[in-house]
């Protein structure tokens, strides 16, 4: 069990845990006897409270998810739910909506970092690209490796190894999180368990959120030959989840399409993408959130009535749900 540890911490640079606070100690987190203030709120103020109970630096959570048609490495068993998105991860914003990344370089198991920067600009500290070896064995060490198998099948990358995806998110993503320091986890913290952790609760917001299912209730299902109007897509996410998301496209801009030629529209075509924004109260571990409305960024989607491609995906590129 020492290898596992050993093997993952090896190519990282030896320094020291990084708390998002000065004063973050590893003692009296007892977040039960803590008030679960919701973030974003006036009480979910660092100095006002425990910063591992209550989301005090990244406190608008948002739920992402992809929808992609193939993934690059069928041939390797790498496959795609059926009838479900797939996670892209959970992110901290800022209350403000905007963000940071890659705030603990000692936790940064992200093999090739996007971007390779602290805050995105040359001037930025620079994210060194993890050397080391599959993180996967953490689960065995944990006793969860059908945490492993679910992950596997929900939450996949395309074009590289399901696990450097992992790794990217809780690198870029969980350590800009207050709740998922390391001092949180108290003195008797064992190495990786924030991994496990992030983990666990990305899922609980998937979960929560059933993307294909919210969209077929409305007649909205993947298709090579129908085609969806952002309008209809947003309203009817919307409707489910309680607040508007962000709705993502990438894919020809409108107006480069022979439909779209002579058009002021230049949002992309293919839905590909949704983005959930919640306020959480207490800790994003438990769950429990109010949805909350994108804001003015709220599409990469051309607007034109119709215009947009929800695509099938391509043949050999899923797995049946009705298998175990």
């Amino acid at each position: 069990m020492k290898f596992v540890y050993l093997a993952i911490g090896a190519s990282i640079a030896e320094v020291a845990n990084a708390a998002l606070y000065e004063n973050t100690t590893s003692a009296n987190h007892t977040c039960s006897i803590q008030t679960p203030y919701l973030s974003c709120s006036t009480n979910a103020n660092p100095g006002l409270v425990d910063s591992c109970c209550v989301e005090t630096f990244g406190g608008l959570v948002m739920g992402t998810q992809f929808w992609d048609t193939y993934t690059g490495l069928e041939s390797k068993g790498q496959l795609l739910p059926e009838r479900s998105w797939t996670i892209h991860g959970l992110w901290p914003d800022f209350c403000n909506g905007s963000y940071t990344q890659y705030c603990d370089l000692s936790r940064q198991f992200d093999p090739d970092p996007s971007p390779n920067t602290t805050n995105s600009l040359p001037n930025g500290t620079v994210v060194p690209a993890y050397g080391g070896p599959d993180i996967s064995p953490v689960f065995e060490a944990f006793g969860k490796r059908d945490l492993l198998e679910y992950m596997n099948k929900f939450w996949i990358a395309q074009g590289t190894p399901n696990w450097e995806l992992w790794a990217h998110e809780f690198s870029k993503h969980a350590t800009c999180f207050s709740t998922f320091d390391v001092a949180c986890y108290g003195p008797q913290y064992r190495e990786n368990e924030d991994i496990i952790d992030f983990f666990e609760s990305t899922i609980r917001y998937f979960k929560k959120q059933p993307t294909w299912e919210w969209l077929a209730r409305w007649d909205i299902t993947p298709s090579n030959s129908t085609t969806y109007s952002f309008a209809e897509i947003r309203d009817a996410l919307a409707s489910e989840y309680g607040a508007v998301p962000y709705v993502g496209c990438s894919g020809p801009k409108y107006n480069d399409t022979k439909a779209g030629r002579g058009s002021s529209d230049n949002g992309g075509t293919v839905f590909n993408e949704v983005w959930y924004f919640s306020h959480v109260f207490g800790k994003p571990q438990y769950g429990d959130y109010v949805p909350t409305d994108v804001g003015s960024f709220a599409t990469t989607c051309a607007k034109t009535p119709g215009a947009i491609r929800y695509p099938s995906r391509t043949n050999g590129s899923e797995w049946s749900r009705n298998k175990p």
